[in-house]
């Protein structure tokens, strides 16, 4: 059994509240009160310019040029090629560049990042990308599973684009590489006097994780 998959097993409940959340089950059926999903692409803007930071991080963390290369070219993407695509989706839904970049930090955003930077900075390459490991990874999981609603991929679905977006090749190609690039460290850095350290932070990144779904998804309920 690989590495990252020892990490779900012992995150079980997390990661199913992750990746099983119903703001995700509203993108795949198309139920997801619009509100919701644009206060959750609002925050996700401001989560990607401080995930670029962690990518930055990655590379003064990394003790060989293989794996700074590795995250300089995430860093890249992030910046060159995710945040641009994300300006333009968010623009089909009525949130201009300014917009994005006047939104206040939710808390949940907030709480989020500064916990992988947190890690990062207290631990070495294989602390940060654990941290990083329920995002990166886990969207194509998630991406996946709702591609294969019978609903995800229906012209009416207004998220249908969202899914294909992360279900399509490229980003499974990304998370494929992310996972492999874990495994690779965790063959050299995961003794088992760290496992215990390594789970702590996977479990409490994936919490973190369903709180950003949840951020987005109460901003969709009806007021009792």
């Amino acid at each position: 059994m690989g590495f990252f998959e020892r990490l779900k097993i012992e995150a079980s409940g997390e990661w199913r509240d992750y990746t099983e959340h119903p703001f995700t089950n509203g993108l795949a059926d198309g139920s997801l009160p619009e509100a919701a999903f644009r206060h959750y692409l609002a925050q996700d803007y401001l989560f990607l310019v401080e995930f670029a930071r962690a990518y930055a991080l990655l590379v003064y963390k990394s003790p060989k040029l293989a794996d700074m290369r590795e995250a300089a070219a995430g860093l890249s993407a992030i910046l060159d090629v995710e945040m641009n695509l994300h300006v333009k989706l968010c623009a089909g839904w009525g949130l201009s560049a300014s917009d994005l970049e006047q939104t206040s930090p939710a808390v949940e955003m907030l709480a989020y990042t500064r916990y992988v930077l947190d890690a990062g900075m207290r631990g070495d390459l294989l602390a940060l990308k654990v941290a990083l490991a329920p995002c990166v990874i886990g969207y194509a999981e998630i991406a996946t599973r709702l591609a294969s609603h019978p609903d995800a991929n229906a012209a009416k679905n207004p998220y249908h684009f969202w899914i294909a977006e992360y279900a399509g090749v490229p980003y499974q190609e990304v998370a494929t590489k992310a996972r492999a690039h874990l495994e690779h460290l965790a063959n050299l850095y995961a003794t088992p006097a760290r496992e215990a350290e390594l789970i702590a932070i996977f479990k409490e990144a994936t919490r973190l994780e369903a709180d950003f779904w949840e951020m987005g998804w109460r901003v969709g309920q009806p007021v009792e």
